[in-house]
């Protein structure tokens, strides 16, 4: 039975509301209490287990994964995190998000597992995902880190490929503030004889010497893959196999080849369990749907979504604006958790943006739209006849004022965190 405190918690909000306060602190590192856990509950992956780690690419390279292995016939379990709109996004079957009234017996077989060990609102959500694939005879299990990685409650199970995409500066406080250190930490999910892929161009020296350390077979970008194309078709090629005439993937931005390649070189080192023919591939990279990346919603003035919440992201989202042609004015509407580099961000950003919308959001760690209207000014953006700066209490506010502003030749991008992004959608279905 759940434990007394939980015995009236029927419904997936009811659990979700109870585990945002049941543990004593947001984010908890380390493996033991999890992985204890994972023990009581039995939790056995037979199938083989990608891991995906990095700053940024997570989880269009999980995304485009998922694609191609369902385009292939398999039965494809996938975990990401954060969700944009509903949390059921977490965990995601054939491509289909898991239901409540499956979520609920999980997490009451999570709760009576645990007994007296405390466990994070990620971890317990995690384990619930997780023993829910490992409950439905999948053919392979798609698992994205969610903070770091060696010390990633996803880091309790034995990735067979494990992908870096990206290694940048985020989440200092937890992961150390510098490339070298945090690429030691995404290196921790690389494991012994088994193959692991990482598609920065300049990967850090700790990663390189973390994989020869525990003796994972690293595969490089540029040196054991990469990719060449033109305008209309690119191709790809790994240590033995070589992939022509694709199409380019449906998820826009300059660096989805880069994490196309990196699950190109994961399905080819599993194509002997999971192979995958030519076609299969192409339809997959194709069909991929991945709200909140560099997303250009239909009609005028355009609309751009993106979950960039980082410096690192921020200068892709840069190159993708800029790439977009000309609009005559930009609208931004932005909004940040406190504990990220807000002003990298902006320094990316403040020569693309015209007006700034600043949003509140309903979250303790994020940043007031008062904190980054001090920031923007701190980097030198004034309000004259062509720029402006507003502050909101929500994202939809921020929105509904950028619309009512913009003609149809400029542009609103909203940015920023999962929360900012997740408000304008909903927002844009209600109105």
């Amino acid at each position: 039975m759940p434990h007394s405190s939980t015995s009236s918690l029927h419904t997936l909000t009811d659990w979700l509301t109870h585990l945002e306060h049941a543990h004593p602190t947001v984010i908890e590192m380390g493996l033991q209490r999890v992985n204890t856990v994972r023990q009581r509950l039995g939790i056995d992956l037979k199938c083989p287990v990608i891991i995906v780690g990095g700053t940024n690419g997570k989880g269009s390279t999980c995304a485009m994964l998922e694609s191609m292995l369902l385009q292939g016939g398999y039965r494809v379990g996938l975990y990401t995190s954060p969700h944009l709109i509903h949390f059921n996004e977490r965990a995601r079957i054939n491509g289909v998000s898991v239901t409540d009234e499956v979520f609920v017996p999980a997490f009451e077989q999570v709760e009576q597992a645990r007994a007296d060990i405390s466990l994070s609102y990620f971890e317990f959500t995690m384990l619930a995902c997780v023993s829910i694939f490992a409950q439905a005879k999948l053919d392979v299990v798609i698992l994205e880190v969610g903070l770091g990685g060696r010390l990633d409650a996803v880091n309790i199970f034995d990735a067979d490929v494990a992908i870096v995409t990206s290694v940048d500066i985020d989440h200092v406080a937890y992961l150390g503030s510098t490339r070298e250190a945090i690429g030691f930490e995404k290196a921790g999910i690389f494991r012994a004889a088994k193959a692991a892929v990482c598609s920065d161009p300049s990967p850090p020296k700790s990663l390189i010497d973390h994989a020869a350390a525990i003796g994972a077979d690293l595969w490089l970008f540029g040196r054991d893959f990469n990719y060449s194309g033109d305008k209309q078709q690119w191709n790809y090629a790994g240590r033995g196999q070589r992939r022509h005439s694709l199409a380019y993937p449906s998820l826009r931005g300059a660096n989805q080849l880069l994490n196309a390649s990196a699950a190109l070189a994961a399905l080819e080192i599993l194509r002997d369990r999971l192979p995958l023919g030519a076609q299969e591939v192409r339809t997959g990279l194709v069909m991929i749907d991945l709200p909140g990346r560099f997303q250009v919603l239909p009609g005028r003035p355009a609309v751009v979504l993106d979950v960039a919440h980082n410096p690192h992201a921020a200068a892709a989202l840069q190159q993708n604006l800029d790439n977009m042609g000309f609009h005559a004015y930009t609208y931004a509407v932005f909004g940040a958790m406190a504990d990220k580099d807000i002003a990298g961000v902006v320094a990316q950003l403040k020569n693309q943006v015209d007006h700034w919308c600043l949003t509140d959001l309903p979250a303790e760690r994020a940043a007031t739209a008062k904190q980054i209207e001090a920031i923007l000014s701190d980097s030198g953006i004034v309000s004259d006849k062509d720029h402006s700066i507003q502050c909101f209490e929500n994202p939809a506010a921020a929105y509904t004022y950028a619309a009512s502003k913009a003609g149809e030749n400029d542009r609103i991008a909203v940015f920023g965190s999962f929360l900012t992004v997740a408000g304008v959608i909903a927002q844009r279905s209600s109105s």
